[in-house]
């Protein structure tokens, strides 16, 4: 299978004065806003290390979920959230937390099958960072 989706980013200023939208084919987001501010202080919008996060979480729970079923499992619930790590200029770390209710499914098997997914997930082969894997199964 082989697809392309679009994303778009606008700047207007300086780095610091200035702002940006960014957008997605989608529409999802469309000119979400994002600065100086959003990315490295407390202000309102969104950043590229969020985005990033969000794309990483949702591309290993949709890969998690693909090798569950290649494993015979459905799970009930997959709660996947990714920690991204800005430091000196550069994206060095993504801690995975997940949390996951799988009937049937054993621990073990769970995080053999959850590292696996963060192995094969397609954002994760792309990023150049350390990522960590925390894996739970509910009873």
């Amino acid at each position: 299978m082989k697809f392309s989706r679009k994303a778009s980013a606008n700047w207007k200023g300086q780095i610091k004065a200035g702002m940006g939208t960014i957008s997605t084919e989608s529409k999802v987001l469309d000119a979400s806003k994002y600065g100086f501010a959003t990315r490295f202080e407390d202000g309102k919008g969104t950043n590229p290390e969020e985005l990033i996060g969000a794309a990483h979480a949702g591309c290993f729970t949709m890969q998690l979920t693909a090798f569950l079923g290649e494993e015979g499992y459905t799970a009930e619930d997959l709660k996947t959230d990714a920690n991204v790590t800005f430091e000196d200029g550069a994206i060095t770390k993504i801690d995975l937390t997940l949390v996951g209710k799988v009937p049937e499914c054993d621990a073990d098997t769970f995080k053999k099958i959850a590292t696996k997914a963060k192995e094969n997930c397609p954002v994760s082969k792309l990023l150049n960072a350390e990522i960590s894997l925390d894996a739970t199964l509910e009873e």
